[in-house]
């Protein structure tokens, strides 16, 4: 089945939005915490090697993630059910590598979100029943006036083949790319952009996350944007995730918003104590990276709590050049910033009612490609939108 962009755009303007992404602190409206950075050049995530590779992710609350040969399983057997991840730190520019399969199923959702603390937001989406077309999407500052910012991009067949889904992101320019090849930009200054007040610029957490947005109790528009109602006489529907690259352009042990402007000139890096500039510059490609691997079994989480605690890198990873151990990020006590999604009705497998938080993006309205979890995408608060993004994901994971 494939999906038009004005079938997309008409269910936006048909949905209330079911879940709503905001974050724990805006900068752009206060003075918070400083986000745990990633201080090296680089890191990765096998899931495939069976251990340890959920080192430095978090699970949203009652996600339940298994390992296996295909590496992490999101899979989702029941409704109210939306496995997501986030990282424990932020990375500032550069390159995020996703190698994955999205789930089948009508109205499944399978996400890659980029998610900042005052709702920047970069997306990948899949409809489950979709299988010649995947959506890109992006957010500015919560900005969910219009939903006219997605493009749909061909990819053959999804749900069954591994493809590996990029974001290279600078101050001037973001691509997507899938398998190495270019199949998006836009520009700082693309009309889409407003003069780049809406281009995703500060500092952002990866979020991966599957959802069902043709679930019982989602709005008109959800449930047709994701293709329709969803039944479970063909569960589960599992969206598997090989590995992740994220390569930093900016290393940092934390990094602070200087202003409300939420521009990325405004960032301030901070390293052993000591503060610096970013740059806008993409990352190298020939960057090290941090090595880390996944559980041998079932690994469940609580939701992920505003913590005081610097990331743990295991394995090794490279810093200005230089190789070394595990390393625990210093220098400056900082606060994982979370930006959350709400979604009403979230319950654990065994039908108690949990908390409705779950990682995604924004104090406001935010839609983003994807109703329901945005792991990053943003669903319109009180504003019709299903093109909400892993944001929604987040939102319907949390749903």
């Amino acid at each position: 089945m494939r999906f038009t962009r004005s079938a997309a755009v008409l269910a936006a303007s048909l949905a209330i939005a079911e879940a709503q992404t905001f974050t724990d602190c805006n900068p752009t409206e206060k003075k918070c915490p400083a986000d745990t950075g990633l201080p090296s050049d680089a890191f990765i995530s096998d899931f495939t090697d069976g251990k340890g590779a959920s080192t430095s992710w978090s699970a949203a609350a009652y996600s339940t993630i298994n390992y296996g040969s295909q590496g992490a399983e999101f899979a989702i057997s029941q409704p109210k059910q939306a496995p997501t991840i986030e990282t424990d730190f932020y990375m500032f520019f550069g390159r995020v590598d996703v190698r994955m399969r999205a789930a089948a199923g009508t109205g499944i959702v399978s996400s890659i979100v980029l998610e900042s603390d005052d709702l920047d937001e970069i997306d990948w989406e899949f409809v489950g029943g979709d299988t010649a077309q995947v959506q890109s999407n992006f957010f500015g500052k919560g900005n969910t006036t219009a939903y006219d910012r997605v493009e749909y991009i061909p990819v053959s067949n999804p749900q069954e083949e591994f493809h590996t889904y990029s974001i290279d992101w600078n101050s001037d320019r973001l691509n997507w790319i899938i398998d190495n090849k270019i199949v998006r930009t836009l520009t700082y200054d693309d009309p889409l952009t407003v003069g780049g007040k809406n281009y995703p610029q500060t500092p952002m957490r990866v979020k991966l996350g599957n959802w069902c947005g043709g679930c019982k109790g989602m709005a008109k528009g959800t449930v047709e944007w994701s293709g329709g109602p969803t039944t479970f006489e063909n569960a589960p529907y599992t969206m598997y995730v090989e590995s992740v690259r994220i390569q930093n352009a900016n290393p940092a042990d934390s990094y602070e918003y200087g202003d409300m402007s939420g521009s990325w000139e405004s960032i301030d890096i901070i390293k052993g104590g000591k503060q610096s500039q970013p740059s806008g510059e993409v990352t190298p490609s020939k960057a090290s990276v941090t090595q880390t691997s996944a559980p041998t079994k079932a690994h469940t989480v609580s939701k992920v709590d505003k913590t005081e605690a610097a990331v743990t890198l295991t394995g090794k990873y490279t810093m200005n050049g230089t190789m070394t151990g595990s390393h625990q990020a210093g220098g400056v006590k900082t606060s994982v910033v979370q930006a959350t999604t709400q979604v009403p009705g979230a319950q654990p497998t065994d039908g108690n009612s949990p908390g409705g938080i779950s990682p995604g993006s924004g104090s406001g309205p935010s839609p983003s490609s994807s109703a329901p979890p945005s792991t990053g995408a943003a669903a319109a608060q009180g504003v019709m939108g299903s093109s909400l993004g892993l944001g929604l994901l987040f939102s319907f994971l949390l749903l």
